[in-house]
């Protein structure tokens, strides 16, 4: 049976050009068919789309082993989005700035492909966040998110004035910019500007985050995975809110509406060519000054 490959990208940009180009002409070459979407295989040259198959990204997903993505977090989070509540893994070969989510770099593409030819990579499941916007009893909006889920002012001039519980129960008022809820994963990305700490992955919790918060309780907050927690948007006091996931998909919070945000059923499925630990992936991303470190004693 022929294995096959879904090949995304930022096409958009010649680099991500160049590398799509490669990746087609490597993964040919080891008998690998490699599958992209219209709007992304036409930017490829005729040579390398006569070694394509085209076809729409429902297709698509249901028949790959894996999802190859060439870009940065924001070309892998769009990835996460088309292939949630399947099987199929993602490999992120990070071509943008930090790309916390992607697996390896562009200049080591070559032996990237030649690792997941060889089936030669493990895959690491991520804990996403089910989140619904509720109005009068009703759920009016519901969505996802990998990284983190926030609840923001909607006039820049004023802030929101938010409730906060936990489990069913009320935990604080906050006259704020917002609030976030994110994911071990997404506490490198917009919760970690925001002041929160950073969650190593193996550690199944929640991230809860204030925004410039007018309060003398407005440190972050790190819940049990099982906790369900909610942000009410109080009446009177404003616009209401704007609700965002991953920084892409958005919904209105008019006053008196309420957000709940618990732990998704559906995880990521991240490829992971190494088995490096998380501190060394810090180091590496954020650049973190180590020199002097003699390493551990000898063992007793």
């Amino acid at each position: 049976m022929t294995r096959r490959f879904l090949l995304l990208a930022h096409t958009g940009r010649a680099e991500a050009v160049a590398a799509a180009t490669q990746v087609v002409r490597s993964l040919a070459e080891a008998g690998i068919e490699t599958v992209m979407v219209p709007d992304e295989a036409v930017a490829l040259d005729p040579a390398e789309q006569a070694l394509l198959e085209v076809c729409d990204i429902a297709e698509a997903v249901l028949q790959a082993e894996l999802v190859i993505v060439l870009g940065g977090d924001g070309t892998i989070l769009r990835a996460a989005e088309l292939v949630r509540q399947t099987d199929v893994p993602l490999l992120g070969v990070n071509l943008g700035h930090v790309g916390f989510l992607a697996e390896s770099e562009r200049e080591d593409l070559d032996e990237t492909v030649a690792r997941v030819v060889a089936h030669d990579y493990r895959v690491e499941h991520r804990m996403t966040l089910s989140v619904r916007v509720i109005q009068g009893g009703e759920v009016v909006a519901q969505s996802w998110a990998a990284n983190e889920v926030s609840v923001e002012k909607a006039n820049r001039e004023r802030m929101v004035e938010l409730v906060v519980d936990v489990d069913g129960r009320p935990l604080s008022r906050f006259g704020c910019d917002g609030m976030i809820a994110a994911t071990p994963t997404g506490s490198t990305a917009y919760a970690f500007s925001a002041g929160g700490p950073i969650i190593w992955p193996e550690v199944e919790a929640m991230l809860v985050v204030p925004l410039s918060a007018h309060a003398l309780f407005a440190r972050p907050l790190v819940i049990a995975p099982t906790s369900v927690v909610g942000f009410e948007v109080l009446r009177g006091m404003g616009d209401g809110a704007v609700l965002w996931c991953d920084g892409r998909r958005t919904f209105e919070v008019p006053a008196g509406s309420r957000v709940e945000v618990r732990r998704s059923k559906h995880p990521v499925r991240l490829a992971r060519l190494t088995r490096g630990v998380f501190t060394d992936r810090l180091v590496a991303k954020f650049r973190l000054p180590v020199q002097g470190w003699r390493g551990p004693g000898p063992q007793a």
